[in-house]
């Protein structure tokens, strides 16, 4: 049997070929809209950030913080996805914080670490929120973000030691008694070495442990 291929024409070839051109100038053009728009980003993070510095001061005034807050809520509704979002996400929580805002400080902290703070930001940010929880005395929540907040986390990684007593702390303010115990002890095998070692063994004594 004699089968017939058909070649394709000139034509056809110059089509797929413009069509080829114009798939790699729109690729481009998307790479470059791209990494403009994170240039954009990171200069306006860069100077909210910068703007914010002094509003981070125990003596500055609520005006100064407020003034900061609303300069970081505004760069990121306008750039909700930048590299450093969950950076600006962080500070804002943390002037809120100050501003003993909590519900808005734990909202700013869970805008860090779902933008995927680097591992330092995402533990700062957990911590974030179990403090927020202590701090408008829900304890039972500030356990349970405690515990998350250490998940992962040993004796010799960055904030783990006020991590740790943080849990205990909120246990004990939270009526679990056996509980505080158990995690101060926890903190006095794991952290012999620790500055705070003379109150953690104050805390076990005034549990009577």
């Amino acid at each position: 049997m004699k089968i017939n291929l058909t070649l394709p024409s000139a034509r056809t070839l110059l089509l797929a070929a413009a069509a080829l051109v114009v798939a790699g100038i729109l690729a481009g053009g998307g790479w470059y809209w791209h990494a403009t728009s994170q240039q954009r980003a990171m200069a306006a993070y860069a100077e909210a950030m910068t703007k914010a510095q002094p509003a981070q001061s125990p003596d500055a005034t609520g005006e100064t913080r407020a003034a900061a807050v609303r300069e970081l809520e505004a760069v990121l509704t306008q750039y909700p996805s930048g590299r450093d979002a969950a950076q600006v996400a962080y500070l804002l929580g943390n002037l809120r914080f100050q501003s003993q805002q909590y519900p808005q400080a734990r909202a700013a902290y869970e805008l860090a670490l779902a933008q995927g703070a680097p591992r330092t930001l995402r533990t700062l940010s957990r911590g974030g929120v179990a403090y927020t929880w202590e701090a408008e005395k829900n304890y039972p929540k500030g356990v349970e973000a405690f515990k998350f907040a250490l998940e992962g986390l040993g004796p010799k990684d960055f904030y783990y030691e006020e991590l740790l007593l943080g849990l205990g702390r909120t246990q004990e303010l939270g009526g679990q008694k056996a509980e505080a115990s158990a995690t101060y002890r926890r903190a006095v095998s794991e952290l012999p070495n620790s500055r705070r070692l003379d109150e953690i063994k104050a805390r076990l004594a005034e549990l009577g442990s």
